[in-house]
Formats: C-alpha cells, sequence, structure tokens
C-alpha cells in the first residue's frame, strides 16, 4: 500500500463508494481527473501524481472487470444490467434462446444465449467473467409441473456454482426471495427468520438458497444472498392489473385489508447486488433487501387510487371463496397445460403477512432505499400513465 501523504484504504473505498456509480460516464467523455478530485478530495502539491495513478489505475480496474448476469432480460436481470453498465462494468447477459430480449436491445451489453439448466451453456456463458448475480429463476406459473422448478430454482442454482468454481470466478451474488419465509407470524423478520416455504415456487427457491449457503461456507467461492422483499417498478407488468383495476374501480379488496406489505423498488434492489458484490463482508452472508416501510393492504389501495384521482373500494370480499375457486380452477387448468386465470398463491397476496427489518443491509452494504412509499406508487403510477397502460 502506497504510504504517500492522503493516500490509504480509506481513500479507496471513498474512490469505489463515490466515483464508481459515475464511472462509465465520466471516463467516456474524458473527465477521468474530475471524478478523481470527487473521489478524493483537492489533492496536495505532494501526493496528486501518486494518487492520480492509484486512481486511474482502480478506475480501469472497474471499467475492465467483466460480470454476467443470469435471467438477464427479465425485470430484475434487466435493471441490474442498467446498474451495472451505469457502474463502469463490463456486462454479459445471459439468457434463454426463447426469452423475450426487448428489455436488453438498448443496453451495451454482451448477448449470450443459455440456460442455466445446461452445463456447457454456462460454461462458455462464465468464461473471463470475476463476478456472477444469478438472478435466473422460474416464477410463480401455475401450468409448469413441479419437477420444471426444481429442475430451474435448485438444480440450476447447483450448475451455477460448479461452473463458477470451475471458471475461476470470484464471486456469486445469489437471488433467493423473502418467500422463503413466507407469512410472517411475529414482524418484523429479520435474516435470523426461520425457514417455512408456503408453495412450490417458495419450496425451491429455500432449497436454491440452501445450496448457495453451502458452497459459501464450504469456502468453495465468495459471495452472498439477497433476499428481495415484494419487488415492483416501472415496467413491472405484474402490478399492472392491480395499478389498473384500483385506478378503474373495478378491483374489489380481498380480505381484511389489515395485512402488512413491504415491497423494494427494483432499481433499489438493482443497487443492493451491486454493493453485494462490490463491498467486503463476511463469506456467506444473507441480506433481505426491502423498502423504507412495511404497508397495510388498505393503505396500499388508497395510495394507487389517489395517483388516478378514485376512491379506494371500501367493499372488501372473503378471501377464503376466492381460494378456493383459485384451487379448483388451478386443478382443471394444470393438467392441460393452460396458465389459470386465478390460482390460490395469487389469493395468499392479501392474505400472509410479509414485514422486514432490512437493517443488517444497511449496516454492512451502505444500502439505503431512495424513495419513500408514497413516491414509489406515485412513480410507478406515472410510468404505467405514460405508456397509456392505464
Amino acid at each position: 500500500m502506497c504510504k504517500v501523504k492522503g493516500w490509504g484504504v480509506r481513500n479507496i473505498n471513498r474512490f469505489r463508494a463515490r466515483g464508481s456509480a459515475r464511472l462509465g460516464d465520466i471516463v467516456k467523455r474524458g473527465k477521468v481527473v474530475t471524478l478523481l478530485r470527487q473521489g478524493f478530495g483537492a489533492p496536495s502539491r505532494y501526493d496528486f501524481s501518486i494518487r492520480f495513478k492509484h486512481s486511474l489505475f482502480f478506475a480501469i480496474r472497474i471499467l475492465m472487470k467483466q460480470v454476467i448476469v443470469t435471467g438477464a432480460n427479465g425485470f430484475v436481470g434487466s435493471n441490474l444490467c442498467k446498474e451495472l453498465l451505469d457502474a463502469g462494468y463490463k456486462v454479459r447477459a445471459l439468457h434463454r434462446k426463447s426469452s423475450n430480449i426487448e428489455t436488453l436491445k438498448d443496453l451495451d451489453v454482451e448477448l449470450v444465449e443459455g440456460d442455466i439448466t445446461n452445463i456447457k451453456d454456462l460454461q462458455k456463458a462464465f468464461e473471463g467473467c470475476e463476478v456472477v448475480y444469478h438472478i435466473a429463476a422460474l416464477f410463480r406459473q401455475a401450468k409448469h409441473p413441479d419437477s420444471v422448478y426444481w429442475d430451474i430454482n435448485h438444480k440450476g442454482v447447483k450448475n451455477v456454482f460448479e461452473v463458477a468454481i470451475e471458471k475461476g470466478v470470484k464471486k456469486v451474488i445469489h437471488c433467493s426471495t423473502v418467500g422463503v419465509h413466507s407469512h410472517i407470524p411475529n414482524p418484523p423478520a429479520n435474516e435470523d427468520e426461520e425457514y417455512r416455504p408456503g408453495d412450490i415456487y417458495q419450496e425451491t427457491k429455500c432449497a436454491g438458497e440452501k445450496l448457495a449457503l453451502e458452497y459459501f461456507r464450504s469456502g468453495k467461492i465468495q459471495g452472498s444472498v439477497i433476499r428481495p422483499a415484494m419487488i415492483w417498478g416501472p415496467g413491472d407488468e405484474r402490478t399492472l392489473k392491480l395499478y389498473k383495476g384500483i385506478g378503474t374501480n373495478k378491483f374489489p379488496l380481498i380480505g381484511t385489508g389489515k395485512t402488512h406489505l413491504h415491497w423494494i423498488l427494483v432499481t433499489d434492489l438493482a443497487r443492493s447486488f451491486r454493493l453485494a458484490s462490490e463491498k467486503e463482508v463476511p463469506n456467506g452472508e444473507v441480506f433481505i433487501i426491502s423498502g423504507r416501510e412495511s404497508i397495510s393492504m388498505r393503505r396500499l389501495y388508497d395510495e394507487i387510487a389517489d395517483c388516478f384521482g378514485v376512491k379506494a373500494p371500501r367493499f372488501a370480499i372473503p378471501a377464503l371463496p376466492i381460494q378456493i375457486i383459485g384451487t379448483i380452477v388451478e386443478a382443471i387448468c394444470i393438467p392441460f397445460g393452460i396458465e389459470p386465470p386465478i390460482y390460490r398463491r395469487r389469493v395468499d397476496f392479501f392474505t400472509k403477512t410479509r414485514w422486514f427489518d432490512s437493517s443488517k443491509a444497511k449496516s454492512l452494504l451502505g444500502f439505503e432505499p431512495k424513495y419513500n412509499f408514497t413516491d414509489e406508487v406515485s412513480l410507478i403510477a406515472d410510468w404505467y400513465k405514460e405508456k397509456g397502460w392505464v
């Protein structure tokens, strides 16, 4: 370590923390010196040249770091690609051949076709990468048999880690879910909350997380597990029905309205993945990533309704009959490979409490959500309006 006045680990960390987020844009514009001044403060006449050389070294090092995102075309994956590009990384985007890659078409990423269930695909994709962000997963799609969930959410994790170790990857940041806890009986829950998965998606994601932690704790590879809260943000098609239904007074409240929910804005989540790969934290740490506050279902309806200048529905439908209907519809549709219009796991959204404590991420990663809940709701509503979706 250089011992010239004003240089040391603290300054390196300041550079990484304050400079890396703008590095790609600034270097491309030839403003490296400006960045370095911002990262370190005004240089003294004794140490400017040495500090500049070392600063430039770290700038180039970040710019040259090759990383890969699995499931890159998805909602989370594409936002993570944007976050990494803005930070100056070289990003490789892994997607299946059959996937819609519209979300990646305007991004300066290296597109790679492949499937996490195929070892050879991963061996090719991971070549030369320093960090793997494993986002790919099978979410709630009732038309798929349980075996497909296990192939992707569990065996796929094994493939990712085995190939990452084989290819000399330095870190894997594994995306899990707070769904491994399902309903939270005594909120808020932190990372020590017991596992209690409630459906096949949560069961297989839980198994995948446990497998990831085994690899980390074996010492074969470094990394962390991220458990996102309920993810939303501009571009999210899954919450469109909710916004559209409430905004047009066609979406009744299901259940008591007292159930608590905890969201995380997708851009904040993307930043947490980057921080987890950049910060020096103990190997195998688990981080719950959630927004500033948990809110009731009733408040969610009220906030969305307010964005569209309407009143939220006061009438509530009991959840149990809808759950029974969902179970019956699933039983009819799944054998024929048809996606059910309603199924029980979707109804659980209205009945299970999700309320989390993400103070660990704040302490170790320096993570804090950018917006409050009301602003997040408005941000999403404005995006839907701008696109003409609502």
